[in-house]
């Protein structure tokens, strides 16, 4: 049976992943184009629906992104949200104006139509809005769905029902309301099925992972995170002995987890698993180096030579394997004009295969993380290898903010080690869903014993979230911090004062560079 596909044609909304990944909350497969695509290829995937994400831009202005307006021909419903919205509606003959009153945060919206798209929602609701431009004249195709005290037109429905527009952001989790909106999209007016299973997911990428392999050789590079050990267990289960797996101790790893990630694989997992210690090069390239962006590029060049000093010998070896997700997929940029902004640099999207000659093998490049742990439970992995927080490919190069140093990463480690042991004491490691602590470029006054000190801050980060594209802090008691906050200061030694992070994604970033 062909699979469901509901399609985000992305803006370069900083929520365009989001919206994706809400509609697989539906169990309904999404997958994010650019808007450049056309719509025979649409055509070909057996399209349910299309969403037209948020974007920067004004729709009027001259290099506006605008989408192939034929998808109306392809005969499934659209839904628009905000710039989505606007540039259907002007598609459709609606004018696009600057709004004289600009919206942005939390909104009462009154909904004078509860059919279809607002099935089930009351007539006052909060949404969250982000716009600067609205729809203001509609044509007699129009129907308006929904007001605010600012915007006439905060929802429409275009006659025949195959146009939906929302100008707030039900993708959001500050729209309280905004998840039964989209799976009214998607149930009711895409008349979906929800076929979207992670059984389905993993028999059919095994199937493909067969076909793609042949009789080959992969190679799998381990970090012992939950995305490169989901897809060593995926490949394992595919080709079995085909497979090598390569760890990399590149110096900048969290305490003891070289000798983890040995029993974890060798033990679990009995692959044939390669290590390698290039420890002292990855330290000595980035010696003095400060900017976040060139250490994740030190990084991943010298990553380079590590993994082909052993890739090289193996015998046979044509495929590289690698856990790049769909986030990472899109985060990095892409080269045929992905608009959204390349937050960060992964080195997992990278030279390597070109460098080696390999052909790339990503099993897990259509999931989010969230979707990566169901895959790792649905295939029998330790509770604590699935549930474990995500830690970054650059390890701790990019929690010691400024130069790295052997003496900094050695107080860094104690003090995320002694971090992620207290949280579990607590019984809070799965309610956060990623903890970290930071060395900070500074150092602050303190008195320890009967002397005055001047050494270095630690920086803790713990938050919650469902798909790491937004994140709020986590309250974690505050008897716990204090817990953790005396032991780092009596235990690691050169650190005296320990801070709290307590802002959000957006607008800051999980990780701090």
């Amino acid at each position: 049976m062909a699979r469901e596909v509901v399609v985000i044609i992305d803006f370069g909304s900083q929520y365009g992943q989001l919206i994706a990944r809400r509609v697989r909350e539906h169990k309904v497969y999404s997958q994010i184009f650019q808007p450049s695509v056309k719509i025979e290829e649409l055509a070909k995937l057996g399209v349910k629906g299309i969403i037209l994400s948020g974007g920067p831009a004004s729709v009027y202005s001259k290099h506006a992104p605008m989408c192939d307006p034929r998808i109306f021909e392809l005969g499934v419903p659209v839904l628009g949200i905000c710039y989505g919205m606007q540039i259907g509606c002007q598609i459709l003959g609606a004018e696009v104006k600057p709004a004289k009153s600009r919206e942005y945060g939390r909104t009462d919206l009154r909904v004078s139509d509860t059919r279809d798209l607002f099935k089930g929602i009351s007539e006052h609701t909060t949404v969250w809005m982000s716009h600067s431009d609205q729809v203001n004249t509609l044509t007699d195709d129009f129907e308006s769905l929904a007001t605010t005290a600012t915007c006439p037109y905060a929802a429409v429905r275009h006659s025949g029902g195959k146009f939906f527009g929302v100008q707030f952001h039900p993708e959001v989790t500050h729209t309280p309301r905004g998840t039964e909106i989209l799976k009214n999209f998607l149930y009711d007016i895409c008349r979906c099925s929800g076929d979207w299973q992670m059984s389905d997911f993993v028999e059919e990428t095994v199937a493909n992972v067969r076909k793609q392999v042949g009789k080959g050789t992969v190679i799998c590079g381990l970090s012992g995170g939950v995305d490169s050990a989901v897809t060593a267990a995926l490949l394992h289960r595919a080709i079995g002995d085909q497979l090598v797996c390569i760890f990399v101790n590149h110096g900048l790893l969290r305490k003891n987890e070289q000798q983890g990630v040995e029993s974890m694989f060798r033990g679990h997992f009995h692959i044939d698993l390669r290590v390698v210690d290039w420890s002292k090069q990855f330290l000595s390239k980035l010696a003095g180096v400060t900017d976040p962006q060139k250490k994740r590029k030190i990084i991943g060049a010298e990553f380079i030579e590590a993994f082909k000093s052993v890739a090289c010998r193996i015998k046979d070896a044509r495929f590289l394997a690698q856990g790049t997700l769909y986030p990472d997929v899109i985060e990095s940029g892409s080269k045929d004009g992905n608009l959204a902004a390349s937050i960060k640099l992964h080195h997992n999207v990278g030279g390597l295969p070109e460098q080696l000659g390999f052909e790339l093998v990503e099993p897990l490049r259509e999931l989010f993380k969230d979707e990566v742990r169901l895959v790792g439970e649905y295939l029998g992995l330790p509770e604590d290898m699935v549930w474990r927080h995500p830690f970054p490919g650059p390890g701790l190069a990019v929690r010691v903010i400024g130069d790295i140093t052997e003496a900094k990463l050695a107080v860094l480690r104690e003090a995320d080690d002694i971090l992620i042991e207290e949280i579990k004491a607590a019984g809070l490691y799965r309610k956060i869903s990623q903890a970290l602590a930071v060395l900070l470029p500074i150092g602050t006054v303190g008195v320890m014993g009967d002397e005055r000190t001047y050494d270095n801050v630690i920086a803790l980060r713990c938050v919650e979230t469902t798909d790491f594209m937004t994140a709020d802090f986590s309250q974690v008691p505050h008897e716990v911090l204090g817990r953790i906050a005396s032991r780092i200061i009596n235990e690691v030694r050169g650190v005296n004062r320990v801070v709290y992070d307590v802002s959000s994604k957006p607008p800051a970033t999980i990780e701090w560079e």
